[in-house]
């Protein structure tokens, strides 16, 4: 019987923890003398060089040393901060441009301006931060020890422990009390300073090397979203223009000539106007049939009603191939159900795939799965079809792509020649 993996005890991840700020803190001292020394002789030898066109090269030079210590800056967050590691994208020259243009590339850069600035400032924060850390250590470790080795300390007549000046007494059992007491103070609130001091450390480090980064990649993802959702609105409303013209526009169209054609016999051949009329009746019939299959592709009333289990098991029944339905049965019920803008996304996805396995997959059955994760729903649907799915522009998987773009999710096709074909989605919730 294999082995059950054992949960890290609390105790563990809190030493993990301190040991991780304390190492954070205590390496953070001679990274940032290296970046001060090598910001401050980089800029001196620049300005000296400045009146020549050797400065120029010195400064580039500068700059990329400046942006190597902070990638290894930013290697070391991650520990701290507990967010994923976020590099920006740095101006890099084109292929084939000159040494010049190399040279300015990163002059031209914000970013790497921002890690020069971060090369001066550090200092003015890693000296304080690195001196309270090894004070804390050492009242920790020198106090809650301190009666071991209290008799090796040579004291002189003349002496006097802090525990005579607090009007404690002048016993050995005062001066051990009191030191114990505050090594014992200093080793509870050891793990609250090294958090607090490898946080303030991280939060220069992040302001300046990667929360400019984070906040250009948000408004580049906010970009593509709007950029997708308008996509999507755009497509869903050109399929509905085209449904509504090819459908009950014509059938619409029908009916008025067969009406005018019944007035017209009313007349002369009351059987024939009779029989027009009952086509007429058919035709408006077929006619609400088809606006009412138009109205559920927008908003399938089981889907409004009964929620998005009901709403797939209804697409899974009238699927073309044989389609094999799994799905958390919880998102059905009052306290499971997703946000309504969710559910209609998660819909749209498992019937535009359906529909896609119908018209062009050829498949033998077909297996939809919809998975709820912590902080996202996972959708997949897989069909053992001829595979060869793409997501180019003008397939059906594109409007897929777009409406789980504009959700915020991802989207991944594995659809090679002769198939299987796997279409995957990620949706945030």
């Amino acid at each position: 019987m294999a082995a059950l993996p054992v949960p890290a005890s609390p105790a563990r991840g809190f030493l993990r923890q301190l040991t991780r700020d304390t190492g954070y803190v205590l390496f953070s001292l001679p990274l940032a003398v290296i970046g001060f020394v090598l910001a401050v002789a980089g800029i001196s030898l620049t300005a000296g060089l400045l009146v020549t066109t050797l400065g120029l090269p010195v400064l580039a030079g500068v700059l990329y040393a400046a942006r190597g210590l902070a990638d290894l800056e930013r290697l070391r967050l991650p520990g701290v901060l507990a967010r994923p590691r976020v590099r920006p994208v740095y101006l890099t020259p084109a292929r084939g441009a000159g040494f010049w243009r190399r040279v300015f590339t990163p002059m031209r850069d914000p970013q790497s301006w921002l890690d020069l600035l971060h090369a001066f400032l550090r200092l003015v924060v890693a000296l304080p931060t690195f001196v309270l850390m090894l004070v804390w250590w050492a009242l920790a470790l020198t106090g809650t020890l301190y009666g071991a080795y209290d008799w090796a300390i040579p004291r002189g007549p003349d002496d006097q422990d802090l525990s005579q000046l607090l009007g404690m007494g002048d016993g050995t059992g005062a001066r051990i009390a009191l030191n114990t007491a505050i090594g014992l103070f200093a080793l509870l609130t050891l793990p609250l300073v090294a958090r607090a001091l490898a946080r303030v450390q991280a939060a220069l480090a992040y302001s300046l090397l990667t929360g400019v980064a984070e906040m250009r990649q948000r408004i580049v993802t906010l970009e593509e979203q709007k950029r997708a959702a308008a996509s999507a609105e755009a497509s869903a409303l050109r399929r509905l223009e085209r449904d509504i013209h090819d459908g009950p526009q014509q059938r619409l169209v029908r009916l008025a000539m067969d009406l005018g054609r019944a007035r017209q016999q009313l007349a002369a051949d009351p059987d024939a106007a009779r029989r027009t009329l009952d086509e007429a009746v058919a035709q408006t019939r077929e006619t609400l049939d088809e606006l009412r299959a138009l109205s559920r592709g927008i908003a399938p009333p089981i889907l409004v009603d009964r929620g998005l289990p009901s709403a797939l098991a209804a697409l899974a029944a009238q699927a073309l191939a044989p389609t094999e339905l799994v799905v958390d049965d919880e998102l059905g019920t009052v306290g499971g159900r997703l946000d309504p803008g969710l559910e209609s996304t998660s819909y749209f996805v498992v019937a535009e795939a359906l529909t896609n396995v119908a018209k062009h997959s050829r498949a033998g059955a077909c297996r939809v799965e919809v998975t709820r994760k912590v902080g996202r729903l996972e959708i997949s649907v897989h069909d053992d079809g001829v595979g060869g799915a793409h997501l180019a522009k003008g397939h059906g998987l594109s409007g897929i792509a777009d409406r789980v773009r504009a959700a915020g999710g991802t989207l991944a096709v594995h659809s090679p020649a002769g198939g299987p074909t796997r279409i995957h989605a990620e949706l945030p919730r």
